[in-house]
């Protein structure tokens, strides 16, 4: 995966800032995209790119479950969420909706806004323009499902 990095430095991005709940009663990537991190960042839709990557502090994703949180960032052209750390659910909403959460310690430090990367989440490594950086790679089946677009496209398969 290559694509840009857009950096938030900050800790505790939750699900109602990623997508506010005002929009819950839409269910379509394209639409939820529209709205996709405006009450954190009004300019966000008219930065990204499809394939650009999220970079974030601790506990990315917090707050409520909700699956339009991912939905919206996918819609927008989001590739993955690098973080230092995730919340759980959110975590596990992202594997099953066949999209990437990255955990890199101080990646918000590590990663400067507009970074290139390349990201090869096999052998868990993201290398930027200067450096590369090393994280867990993901196993095996996380990356099936995600291949797959999401855990009931790779239970049908």
């Amino acid at each position: 995966m290559k694509g840009k990095a857009i950096v938030y430095k900050r800790d505790h991005i939750n699900t109602d800032e990623i997508i506010p709940a005002r929009y819950l009663n839409i269910d379509k990537e394209e639409e939820l995209a529209k709205h996709a991190m405006e009450d954190l960042d009004k300019n966000f839709t008219k930065k990204v790119k499809k394939g650009d990557f999220i970079v974030a502090g601790e506990n990315f994703g917090c707050g409520s479950s909700r699956e339009h949180a991912v939905w919206a960032l996918r819609g927008a052209g989001i590739r993955a969420v690098i973080a230092d750390s995730f919340a759980r659910i959110f975590f596990r909403n992202c594997i099953n909706n066949g999209f990437y959460a990255i955990e890199l310690k101080n990646a918000s430090k590590k990663i400067k806004n507009n970074d290139i990367l390349e990201i090869n989440v096999e052998k868990g490594i993201i290398k930027t323009n200067k450096k590369e950086f090393k994280f867990t790679p993901f196993p095996k089946f996380a990356v099936d499902i995600i291949k797959a677009g999401g855990l009931l496209n790779y239970v049908r398969k």
